[in-house]
């Protein structure tokens, strides 16, 4: 049982080490992607949201590779999901009312 308890740990403390480079990567990302807007950003959300509206209005959305048009269908499922993930924690369950 000793040498059982002593292989865990050192199996542990290992995986510890490796795990740690990836974490670290993690936090540095997670550190600017899942921060809130600040009032600098205000003027660039409003030029990304009126070139926005002028594509749709000029029909530059009939002008997009199908690469970029993939990679805008996969943020828009994204912005989704995360809208549901979201309702689920604001509802704090799983079920409760439709969406």
């Amino acid at each position: 049982m000793a040498s059982l308890v002593g292989k865990t740990s050192s199996l542990l403390s290992n995986a510890m080490v490796q795990a740690r480079p990836k974490f670290n990567v993690f936090l540095k990302y997670a550190k600017v992607e899942l921060t809130p807007p600040t009032p600098g950003d205000i003027p660039a959300i409003r030029q990304g949201i009126a070139r926005l509206i002028s594509g749709a209005r000029t029909g530059a959305w009939r002008n997009v590779t199908v690469r970029e048009g993939w990679l805008n269908t996969l943020v828009a499922a994204e912005v989704f999901f995360w809208f549901y993930v979201g309702e689920c924690i604001g509802k704090r369950h799983l079920v409760g009312y439709k969406v």
